[in-house]
This record gives structure tokens, C-alpha cells and sequence, in this order.
């Protein structure tokens, strides 16, 4: 069990303070499914989207567990999963592999602005046709002089109609699998970069995706993050952090939606007494308890496990499949303890639940992850001879 320094807890205290500004409204602004720029300004004075970046880029110098045990507290704290979301998506998308693969010139021009939220980042990694087989991607990028030329388009590009810089991964050589894609940092004004309009979907409405299109777009080679044909290892090291960051808010929303129904639970009368004095509701909520420190635990884990350098292929795909199977449980078990309550959109419970289906699917389909499990237990069709990116 991971003991948090006083310098810890004042981080996420600090945090603590603007959630209620962060909340206000929320149930109104998913209805509306509309980027929240005011909130977003809230979120820049917070300080929390530098919190992994290192202070010559106006970052907070963070190490991996603190940003973790901070980004919980957002969970906690903060009502607006989409917001969070957002949050979450510019720090890993965007500014860990620019910090980690970025060139010093391209880090000293742009990290700054993702430290202070000025930019939002994004990725564009899943095609139409790929899906979750990211490499199979047909989005390519040809050599030009000291440019490459990029053609092809993207789907389900979360921030991408409010992103400022836009990491996107193409083909620069044909038939080369894992060793034929780059990663390339391109700002989102760049000619030949369009950016669909925001698709309606079922959760994270506060949190805009769209479709990406590349018509020609000449981005420098300068522009190139890690090496050219290097973007598998980039993607690879990008989507450990996603999963880490993204799944830790989760948890931190599992632990209000608990506090939640065990207030409710104490409160509410039914038949002369609590309702959670019936056996039928107080297991209901252990199982939120003992699901929610399953999640806890496995993510921290694995990012202690992370930091030390080890293989974590299974860890990881074992913490994303339980915690994205825990909150939707919990989010459907908080609809059930509040009953008719539950149901009706001002308590912002139904919301929860359609929030919480989408962790099934981003970060690598939770099928996909079952997959990569059995790959490692020898299960798969050949056997693992390395990590593979959680797309």
C-alpha cells in the first residue's frame, strides 16, 4: 500500500478546491454535449496539466504516481467526466510524447502550452478500416525534402475539434508493419489538416470528437517524434500512460458514486427503517467497495511496476479490464440503490452510466484486452515476442 507524503496531499488538496466551480452545471453542460471553455480556463489555473512535465517547460515535475494519485482526486472532485477526460487526453496524448520523444527545440515551442493548457492536445491513431488493428492504418506520410506529406484521415479523435496539436501516427513505408509508422506532432492550424465537426455520441458529451482528414498536409521532418518508423514504440509508451491516467479518474469517480449510496443508503426510509439495513442493498454497495480497491490497487501497481522498467503487457491489460468493468458495475449499482431517483437525469447518475460504457471501448477494446492476456499466457496463435500498443 502506497503511503502519500504530505507534499501529496497538499497537491490534491490544492485540486480539491476548484471542483465545485469544475461541477457547477454539469448535468445542463452534458446535455448541451458542448466543449465547456469556461471550465476549462478553471482547469488551466488549477496548475494539474503540467503535473507530469518537467519545470524548464512550466511544468509541475511530477513522477508518475503523484500525477496518478492527483488525477483521482479530479475523479473525486470533479462531476464533468468529459472535462476530465479532456484533461487526461492533452497530458497523454500530446504531452508525454512530446516530452519523451520530442526534440529540445520542438519541447522548448510547444510544451510550454500544453503545461498551461493554452493548447489542447490530441492523437489521431484509429482509421475506419484498421479499428483496433492500428497497424493496419492507411493514413500515409511520404518523404518530401525536409517535409513528409500526409494523406489519409482518422475517426474517433477525441479533442479533436478543440486541439491545438494533434500527434498524429501515418505509414512511411508500406509492408513494414510495426517498423513502417512515425509519429508526427502537427498543429492543428496546418494546411491540409481538416477537422470534422463534433460527432453526437451516448457519453463524455462535454469531451468533442471528430474525424481528421489529411489532404497533402506537409508537416516538417523536424516534426517527427522518436524516430521516423519509430511510432510503434511512441504509441506503445503513450497508451501505458493513457490507460494509467484515464482509468485513475474512474476511480476517483467510483469512490464519490460509493460515498454516495452509502449516505443514501443510511438516509433513505423504506418499510420503517434504512434501506441499507436490507441485506439486498448493503451487499450491493461491498461490491462497489470491493470492486473500486480491486481497481485501486491494479493501477497503482502497475504504474509502480511501470516505473521500475518491467514488462507490464499483462498487469496493464488486467487493470484497464477491471476497472472499466467495475465503474460501469458501480455507475448501474448507484442507479439501482437510488431507485426512481437514479433513473431521472438531475441526480446525474444515468450519466455515470454512459460515461462508463465508453471505458469498455477506448484504450484498446476490453476483447482486445482479453486477448493480449491469453497472447501472454501462451495462448495466442504465436507466442509474444514483445509489447504491443493498447489501441
Amino acid at each position: 500500500m502506497i503511503r502519500w507524503s504530505p507534499e501529496q496531499v497538499e497537491l490534491r488538496a490544492g485540486l480539491a478546491r476548484w471542483c465545485d466551480d469544475l461541477s457547477a452545471d454539469h448535468v445542463e453542460q452534458d446535455a448541451q454535449g458542448v466543449f465547456p471553455r469556461e471550465k476549462w480556463a478553471l482547469i488551466q489555473k488549477t496548475g494539474i496539466l503540467g503535473l507530469p512535465f518537467g519545470s524548464p517547460w512550466g511544468g509541475l515535475g511530477q513522477d508518475l504516481l503523484t500525477t496518478m494519485y492527483v488525477l483521482e482526486g479530479l475523479g473525486l472532485g470533479c462531476r464533468d467526466g468529459g472535462l476530465s477526460f479532456s484533461v487526461t487526453t492533452s497530458m497523454a496524448s500530446t504531452g508525454v510524447p512530446l516530452q519523451d520523444f520530442g526534440s529540445a527545440e520542438l519541447k522548448d515551442r510547444y510544451l510550454p502550452a500544453i503545461c498551461t493548457g493554452d493548447a489542447i492536445g490530441a492523437h489521431a491513431i484509429t482509421e475506419t478500416e484498421s479499428g483496433s488493428d492500428a497497424l493496419q492504418m492507411r493514413t500515409t506520410a511520404e518523404r518530401d525534402g525536409d517535409h513528409f506529406v500526409l494523406n489519409g484521415s482518422k475517426i474517433f479523435v477525441s479533442n479533436g475539434p478543440i486541439a491545438d496539436l494533434i500527434v498524429i501516427y501515418a505509414r512511411t513505408r508500406p509492408d513494414a508493419g510495426a517498423l513502417g509508422i512515425t509519429a508526427f506532432l502537427v498543429p492543428g492550424d496546418t494546411p491540409g489538416l481538416g477537422v470534422g465537426a463534433p460527432v453526437a455520441k451516448m457519453g463524455l458529451r462535454t469531451s468533442p470528437v471528430s474525424e481528421l482528414y489529411l489532404d497533402g498536409c506537409r508537416v516538417p521532418a523536424s516534426h517527427v517524434l522518436g524516430q521516423v518508423g519509430g511510432g510503434f514504440l511512441v504509441l506503445d509508451h503513450v497508451m501505458k500512460r493513457e490507460i494509467l491516467f484515464s482509468f485513475i479518474v474512474n476511480v476517483g469517480e467510483m469512490q464519490h458514486r460509493l460515498d454516495r449510496c452509502v449516505e443514501y443508503a443510511r438516509k433513505r426510509q423504506q418499510f420503517g427503517q434504512p434501506i441499507g439495513s436490507f441485506q439486498a442493498v448493503a451487499h450491493k454497495i461491498v461490491d462497489m467497495k470491493i470492486r473500486l480497491e480491486t481497481a485501486r490497487k491494479w493501477l497503482y501497481d502497475t504504474g509502480e511496476r511501470l516505473l521500475t522498467g518491467a514488462n507490464v503487457t499483462t498487469e496493464l491489460a488486467i487493470a484497464k479490464l477491471l476497472t472499466s468493468e467495475a465503474n460501469l458495475e458501480s455507475s448501474l449499482t448507484a442507479v439501482q440503490v437510488f431507485g426512481g431517483n437514479g433513473y431521472m437525469s438531475e441526480y446525474g447518475l444515468e450519466k455515470d452510466v454512459r460515461n462508463a460504457v465508453a471505458g469498455r471501448i477506448y484504450s484498446g477494446s476490453n476483447e482486445m484486452q482479453y486477448n493480449r492476456v491469453a497472447a501472454m499466457l501462451g495462448l495466442g496463435k504465436t507466442a509474444p515476442t514483445k509489447e504491443s500498443p493498447q489501441s
